[in-house]
């Protein structure tokens, strides 16, 4: 005979209708290895047709299964094998050409997004990777649901500054192409140090070239869970009682994840690959990263002692969730993106939280600069730096870091850029003026640092 716990059921189901728990995302990964072709229009109809074969039932039993258990599902999403590898055999590299064909493969199977424009040249850059980037800004203005990312730096390798500058040129041009919507191009484009190739969440979602053919990984939520729970603790509760807390439910928040990852793996007849734990908010009320930090203790994000509340959350949350899961994966933390979290822009917009304090924190979150909104005449050298200040922290962390930067054309310091859905809006935040034009432009490649030597 089952007996069922009336407080954890109960518990559950405020979890999901008072605090915002959600799936974020269930994320197809796929290999494309198997659709190289020196002629680019015979890799089209590979790419789509494989597509079209692994992921036909993925809305449909997402929706299934979202409404069995009754637990949101937000999104569906593909992680492609990077681009750049898969055009490179053509004799004719026309990568918007395959970008329009994998965003209407994407359209057709009904997904969200779709991920795995991409290329990995924190080393260097092949002809392939080298076309594939030039092709982002108009393959992100001419399609809809595509995302690109490109890893420039890595702990063993160092960082790429001459990718590094030639990456702030697309994100200022995919900006400039796509201004009548506030510049939503460059939203869909992030830069990496250290990326994770089992990353279910966009931008950055790929299929890495050591993954299966084919994988189910999840990216929870759970913000709002987080943030009640610590505001259920009694007012005297020390930092040992919050962690215990926040590992707690972080264990109830991955068990209910892997539950569906593994029913929808099952029901898709794939393995079931992993799940990111990273808690990942929303403009929603309640929904918010910042929220916590406030139940914690801080009257508002941006405080000091911001950087430590985050650093204890992000590593609480971990241990939570790999005590409930051995398949955990992807960036999983806390992620805080401007655009994404209504406490986030309620801070930036009040000036509690600035670009320095956001790039402070980044050391300690899931990933790192994320969804930012900056003046549109900022230069590419500026940008340039700002990229490599970020993965600078990754690097020498030796841990994921990202900057997703919109520089909003015809907008200053003070306008808003919206953009709607689950990217929100975001403050056009004030940055430097000083100049990083000489820096950025010495060329060649930031060495790794001697912690590299590890092996």
């Amino acid at each position: 005979m089952t007996i069922f716990n009336e407080g954890l059921i109960l518990e559950t189901i405020n979890m999901i209708k008072l605090h915002n728990l959600d799936i974020r995302t269930v994320t197809l990964a796929l290999s494309l290895r198997d659709c190289i072709s020196d002629d680019v229009d015979v890799v089209c109809k590979n790419i789509y047709n494989k597509i079209i074969k692994y992921a036909k039932n993925l809305d449909a039993y997402a929706t299934e299964i979202e409404n069995d258990y009754s637990i949101p599902i937000i999104n569906k999403r593909i992680a492609l094998t990077p681009i750049s590898i898969i055009g490179e055999s053509c004799k004719r590299m026309d990568y918007v050409k395959i970008a329009k064909t994998i965003d209407k493969a994407a359209r057709d199977v009904n997904v969200d997004f779709i991920g795995g424009f991409s290329a990995l040249v924190e080393k260097g850059c092949t002809k392939g990777d080298t076309a594939l980037i030039e092709s982002i800004p108009e393959a992100l203005a001419s399609t809809q649901r595509l995302c690109a990312s490109v890893n420039l730096a890595s702990s063993k390798a160092g960082i790429n500054m001459d990718a590094v500058l030639k990456m702030a040129q697309i994100i200022k041009k995919s900006a400039e192409l796509t201004a009548d919507d506030d510049g939503f191009g460059a939203a869909k484009l992030v830069c990496f140090c250290n990326s994770a190739s089992d990353n279910p969440f966009m931008a950055g979602a790929y299929c890495g070239y050591g993954e299966p053919e084919c994988a189910l990984n999840i990216g929870v939520s759970g913000p709002g869970v987080v943030r009640a729970a610590i505001a259920s603790l009694p007012e005297d509760s020390d930092f040992s009682d919050l962690a215990n807390k926040i590992k707690q439910i972080a264990y109830k928040i991955t068990t209910t994840g892997e539950l569906v990852g593994r029913k929808l793996a099952k029901k898709l007849d794939i393995p079931f690959g992993v799940i990111d734990l990273s808690l990942a908010p929303t403009p929603a009320e309640g929904d918010s990263v910042a929220g916590i930090f406030q139940a914690m203790g801080l009257e508002h994000v941006g405080a000091h002692g911001t950087t430590a509340a985050l650093a204890m959350l992000n590593d609480a949350v971990k241990k939570g969730g790999v005590m409930a899961s051995s398949h955990v994966g992807g960036l999983s933390g806390a992620f805080i993106p401007v655009s994404e979290d209504a406490g986030m822009i309620e801070a930036t917009s009040k000036g509690h939280l600035t670009f320095d304090k956001l790039e402070a924190m980044t050391s300690v979150c899931s990933v790192g600069l994320d969804m930012i909104a900056i003046p549109g005449d900022t230069s590419v050298e500026t940008i340039a730096g700002i990229i490599a200040d970020e993965m600078a922290i990754g690097m020498i962390n030796k841990k994921t870091t990202a900057v997703r930067i919109i520089p909003v054309p015809n907008k200053k310091v003070g306008d808003i850029a919206i953009y709607g859905g689950l990217f929100g809006e975001a403050p056009i935040m004030q940055i430097s003026k000083l100049s990083s034009k000489k820096f950025v432009n010495r060329g060649g490649r930031i060495p790794a640092p001697i912690h590299s030597l590890n092996n």
